[in-house]
């Protein structure tokens, strides 16, 4: 028996174990072909998926068939990008609606790695923004191509502008000890220290934690960052001085930390919030994301491996956490070769 194979055509098994045959396209959605392979019925039913064209949003019908603001505009719309977590999502959005700004109107057939390499280098002098625009139009063609969306990938071969960063400043001992004494235990705003200090979790992890996450002295949750790709289930003890604190603290909602108004923080507005809190304790220098920083550290420095940091942090590679079991293993052993010059 000779098998014709379809282009895009697929077998998906229901529930209950039958098969089903389906037309999957890139950058559209799935279609259920019904009758039998290789009737009249089937190749009909074929033909129409492949001529179908989902409508698309009413902006992008508005913007010129192949510009750059179009692909954007349906990029916007794919389910790639509703899969991404939403702080993704806004840095993403941000950095292609301002190309779209400068470039809208520009056809992607002609664009050419000259172009990106342009786009890069207009912020040349805020290399951080530079990065972050290249990161954003890399995954809007990764995307494009695949969705036949763009004939190829312009980025490819496109470096960023090499710079030096150091990142967050991660908080010292007399940091959080100031911090403290500004915000005593019962406020807001030592409660936020407190998570962030003991979970070493991300402001958008800070804003959904509440008390249906703790259970029998353990904090069990979902990382926001990427949880709808490649989740990370935390699952880390409590650390009394956090238990002490959320008893402390009154909150009333299934959020820890509220607003005046009793509603749930956004990761933007909680950023905001506690950036105002460290001013208060004149640390206008530290921030949410360098407590996450401090913990890591604060553990390298009482001898934690790599793998028990990566199981508070929820880091997925060693990279990012060998840097500080470096760092704390540079300053054990400094310690200990100045005590051996001084012999």
């Amino acid at each position: 028996m000779v098998r014709i194979k379809l282009k895009y055509v697929v077998e998906d098994a229901d529930r209950h174990g039958n098969i089903r045959l389906y037309l999957r396209m890139p950058g559209r959605p799935k279609v259920r072909l019904r009758g039998l392979p290789g009737t009249e019925e089937f190749m009909a039913a074929y033909q129409e998926a492949l001529a179908h064209q989902p409508d698309q949003p009413r902006q992008a019908r508005e913007a010129a068939r192949g510009s750059f603001r179009r692909v954007c505009i349906s990029y916007f719309a794919s389910s790639s990008f509703a899969q991404l977590d939403l702080m993704t999502q806004s840095w993403e959005r941000r950095a292609l609606e301002r190309v779209c700004e400068l470039k809208g109107d520009k056809p992607v057939a002609m664009m050419q790695p000259k172009h990106v390499r342009n786009l890069r280098d207009e912020l040349r002098e805020m290399p951080g923004a530079s990065k972050t625009r290249l990161k954003a139009l890399r995954a809007l063609f990764r995307w494009a191509v695949e969705a036949d969306e763009a004939p190829h990938d312009p980025t490819a071969g496109v470096k960023p502008i090499r710079y030096v960063t150091t990142g967050h400043h991660a908080w010292t001992s007399d940091e959080i000890q100031a911090y403290e004494q500004r915000h005593p235990i019962g406020t807001k705003a030592r409660l936020a220290l407190t998570i962030l200090l003991y979970t070493a979790c991300r402001r958008e992890d800070v804003v959904r934690l509440g008390p249906q996450h703790v259970r029998d002295d353990r904090i069990r949750y979902r990382q926001a960052k990427n949880e709808h790709r490649n989740p990370v289930d935390m699952d880390i003890p409590l650390h009394p001085d956090l238990a002490g604190a959320i008893a402390a603290t009154t909150s009333g909602h299934l959020s820890f930390m509220v607003t005046a108004y009793g509603k749930p923080f956004t990761a933007n507005g909680f950023s905001n919030t506690f950036k105002d809190w460290c001013r208060q304790a004149g640390l206008p220098h530290c921030t949410a994301h360098g407590l996450r920083k401090a913990a890591a550290g604060r553990l390298a420095e009482r001898g934690a491996t790599a793998h028990e940091i990566m199981a508070i942090t929820g880091h997925r590679t060693l990279q990012e956490v060998e840097r500080y079991t470096r760092t704390a293993s540079q300053s054990k052993l400094a310690d200990s070769a100045m005590a051996k010059f001084k012999k």
